[in-house]
């Protein structure tokens, strides 16, 4: 897989923040050295969001996000600001470009960026016009944090600018999908791959791409197989696999016939670690057994795709809630950027294992469900609890 094939989801984002003609666009295409983003003298020129793709050295593949000026004005200007606030749940770091002395805007935006515990580089761009080290200093001395002057214009510290970014990076964007406590070099790895309507023919989904590759490249020897082909691939096995990884919805099947050496686990189970807080989850599955018929439920999905013959989230998991909890249990749905803002109606949230969104995106929405003290969990987790099998489940641990 390329750098230019990484999956957004696995990718940096990096968010560009500030006043309308601040120098946004002209600073992307000045540390990506292309001309991506639309530049203009007229202020107001980007409108939505605009999410580019680009490789950024030292760190590699980044998503840059260029948003709307937040001092934009009027009807419309507000609904940009509001797309610009939505930005934030997805940012990995802010770029945060101050332009003037009232500096009123970039505090209340300075303010959201750190209470959504993002990293936030303060920048003075347009170093190559007079009195840029004035504004640096009156930033300084009003919020305690010295700003990183560039030029987009002449390249003046583009190269260093670049440095910081990579210096800020958080330490969870590396972390492995598949971690040590569960696999070592040179291990034997199953997966258990069902290629029903939700795999493409032809085409793997992308969790079991990833962590293909990443077996591979942590010198492992993978070996695959479909829900019905297991006990066949055990058979031909020298030895049991040290790890087993299958699909969620195989969860009690496999669980029956693996050895009593090999470690279980599934791809929703460890992309809801490598995704979210696969502590959360867990702790979290436990409020399935309070639910009652008058409850009500969340199922959230990255994706958007039309709902499929035996879709996990919209058709498996809610038959197998009502089987337990009875058939008037109360079901919603939402999909891609569809979250509730008040979640305080809902008993329980169910998330799908998030390969289409970033870290920070899925940690938001768990900082939002705490937040309105409504449990959240995993369709993993969820069908390992329902199965009875989670405290069998092999779950990752993190060694700091």
């Amino acid at each position: 897989m390329s750098l230019n094939d990484t999956p957004r989801a696995n990718r940096l984002h990096i968010g560009i923040f500030g006043c309308r003609n601040s120098g946004k666009s002209s600073l992307i295409n000045a540390l990506t050295g292309q001309d991506i983003a639309l530049v203009s003298e007229h202020a107001g020129t980007t409108t939505d969001p605009v999410y580019k793709t680009m490789e950024l050295h030292p760190i590699g593949p980044v998503v840059f996000i260029d948003t709307a000026g937040f001092d934009d004005e009027g009807e419309l200007g507000s609904k940009r600001v509001d797309r610009t606030k939505q930005v934030i749940s997805k940012t990995d770091i802010a770029l945060l470009l101050f332009d003037n002395g009232s500096m009123v805007a970039e505090r209340a935006w300075l303010t959201l960026l750190e209470e959504a515990n993002i990293p936030v580089i303060p920048i003075v761009n347009k170093a190559d016009e007079l009195d840029r080290n004035l504004l640096c200093e009156k930033v300084n001395k009003v919020f305690g944090k010295k700003p990183f002057l560039v030029s987009s214009k002449t390249g003046v510290g583009i190269k260093t600018l670049a440095k910081i970014i990579a210096e800020a990076m958080p330490k969870d964007l590396k972390k492995e999908i598949v971690p040590s406590s569960l696999v070592s070099p040179g291990d034997t790895v199953m997966l258990i791959m069902p290629q029903n309507i939700q795999a493409p023919k032809g085409r793997l989904i992308l969790p079991q791409v990833q962590t293909i590759r990443e077996l591979l490249d942590g010198k492992c020897t993978v070996v695959s197989t479909t829900a019905d082909g297991v006990e066949h691939a055990l058979s031909v096995l020298v030895k049991s696999p040290e790890l087993i990884i299958t699909d969620s919805q195989c969860f009690d099947q496999v669980y029956k016939m693996k050895p009593k050496t090999s470690k279980l686990t599934s791809f929703s189970v460890l992309f809801a670690d490598y995704k979210g807080d696969i502590e959360v989850f867990v702790k979290s599955a436990k409020a399935i057994d309070n639910l009652e018929e008058k409850s009500k439920v969340l199922i959230a999905e990255a994706c958007t795709h039309a709902p499929l013959a035996e879709d996990i989230g919209r058709e498996k998991i809610p038959a197998m809630l009502r089987k337990k909890i009875g058939q008037r249990l109360t079901v919603e749905v939402v999909a891609g950027a569809d979250f509730p803002k008040d979640l305080s109606k809902y008993d329980l949230i169910i998330h799908c294992g998030a390969c289409m969104f970033n870290r920070k995106h899925v940690m938001s929405r768990i900082e939002a469900a705490q937040s309105a003290k409504v449990p959240i969990t995993n369709y993993g987790v969820t069908i390992a609890h329902l199965n009875g099998i989670l405290d069998y489940i092999d779950l990752p641990k993190r060694i700091e």
